[in-house]
């Protein structure tokens, strides 16, 4: 009855001559022996057929086309510096700061239990993004616009956070070591020419 059953050839199916190449379905053999997935469709087969394949294995870059890039969202922000202004905030009834810490979306601003003071969370560095009403409710609040902010939120100049999200070809972590390989090889060939025109 097996021999009878529509076989699907995929890409687990394929064996390659060199050890060092494989299908890109899983990024290492300990997933693929978990995984449940038989791998990519490749053709279905009926009893009787016989299929011969030859497959070329290309290395290419996402430059060249889509299908190449490991890298299905990279975005960067920079790293949120929050300062709180004890003396402006010691200004305000509690009402007032609870409401400041309301008017936040993002919920960067707690009040101590203790002290009675506002502070950032924990992880206020991760959730701060929108700010801008923070800002607005602080200016409505002062009693004079020339005052200092109760709470300031400025962008580091030396530290940012940035994201990578893989399609699942490369691990994150090895798609940015690569880029900058990548990127250390593209400068000092720039480097090199530099100091050859210098020679010249």
């Amino acid at each position: 009855e097996e021999l009878m059953e529509i076989l699907t050839v995929t890409s687990k199916d394929l064996k390659c001559n060199n050890p060092n190449v494989a299908p890109a379905h899983f990024l290492s053999q300990d997933e693929q022996d978990e995984s449940q997935d038989a791998g990519v469709a490749i053709v279905k087969m009926g009893p009787g057929q016989r299929l011969k394949l030859k497959a070329i294995a290309r290395l290419g870059i996402s430059k060249e086309h889509a299908k190449w890039c490991p890298v299905a969202v990279a975005t960067y922000r920079f790293w949120p510096i929050i300062t709180v202004n004890e003396e402006q905030v010691a200004t305000l009834t509690m009402e007032q700061k609870q409401e400041l810490v309301d008017v936040c979306p993002d919920r960067i601003l707690e009040i101590d239990d203790v002290t009675g003071s506002i502070k950032p969370v924990e992880d206020a560095w991760d959730k701060a993004t929108y700010t801008e009403d923070l800002q607005f409710f602080q200016q409505s609040i002062k009693k004079r616009p020339e005052d200092d902010d109760f709470v300031t939120v400025e962008p580091s100049q030396d530290k940012f956070i940035f994201t990578v999200e893989s399609t699942g070809a490369m691990d994150a972590d090895e798609i940015v070591m690569s880029a900058l390989r990548v990127l250390k090889d593209r400068l000092n060939y720039l480097a090199q020419e530099v100091e050859n025109l210098k020679d010249m």
